[in-house]
């Protein structure tokens, strides 16, 4: 059973996401908040699976929140998916660095909606399909800076391999396919890589990629 934890200020949205979850048989709502603060709060008491956490908030907001959450050693096993109204802003970069797994746009359909709660729960990295792309694109016309040589150097080539292909998309089974190796080889050159780099998740190891230059961006 997933377990999931709501947290936006406005009942409506609230109520219409539970609702959706209610009629999953492999989804449970454990509670509901209508701050971080309170979002905080219920994440250690209940411990959910996945938490879905409005960007903006009254008290503690949803970036704040998430960095407690990632900060928290109890709260490991929480999988934050930050919902948003905007699609890409600020907000995208600082709540992804927070520890944040993904993001949704609140329009989201149900059925993808579903989906995302499953594969976060999994401990996949989630990110709409817009926002990815306007993410890349981000970094192609506004660079960030790049905080190169902060683990990279304890890389091995085969690791450093695997975050290039995981910041071009693909997938653990893609990956190995690519480097000509188990998926299992591949799930474990990407989890020492994300150790390394002190990356929370495949999201956050996407972004050091960029950051870092190991994935130089071009527009398609």
């Amino acid at each position: 059973m997933i377990r999931v934890l709501l947290v936006d200020d406005q009942p409506l949205i609230r109520s219409g996401f539970r609702a959706l979850l209610d009629l999953e048989d492999d989804i449970e709502v454990v509670a509901e908040a209508a701050n971080g603060s309170e979002g905080l709060e219920l994440a250690r008491e209940h411990l959910p699976d996945v938490a879905l956490v409005d960007i903006q908030m009254p008290v503690v907001d949803g970036i704040e929140a998430t960095r407690r959450i990632a900060a928290d050693p109890a709260l490991t096993g929480v999988h934050v998916v930050i919902l948003t109204n905007y699609g890409l802003d600020e907000y995208v970069f600082d709540a992804l660095r927070a520890g944040a797994a993904g993001f949704l746009v609140k329009d989201v359909v149900p059925e993808d909606f579903l989906h995302a709660v499953r594969v976060a729960a999994r401990g996949d990295a989630l990110l709409a399909p817009s926002i990815t792309r306007k993410l890349i694109n981000r970094y192609v016309t506004e660079p960030r800076p790049t905080r190169a040589g902060r683990g990279l150097e304890e890389l091995t080539s085969r690791e450093r391999e695997a975050v290039v292909l995981v910041a071009q998309g693909l997938n653990n089974d893609e990956i190995a396919d690519r480097m000509v190796i188990s998926p299992l080889t591949a799930k474990t050159h990407i989890n020492r890589a994300m150790t390394k780099l002190q990356a929370r998740d495949r999201a956050q190891l996407v972004i050091i990629a960029y950051e870092a230059g190991l994935v130089a961006p071009r527009n398609s």
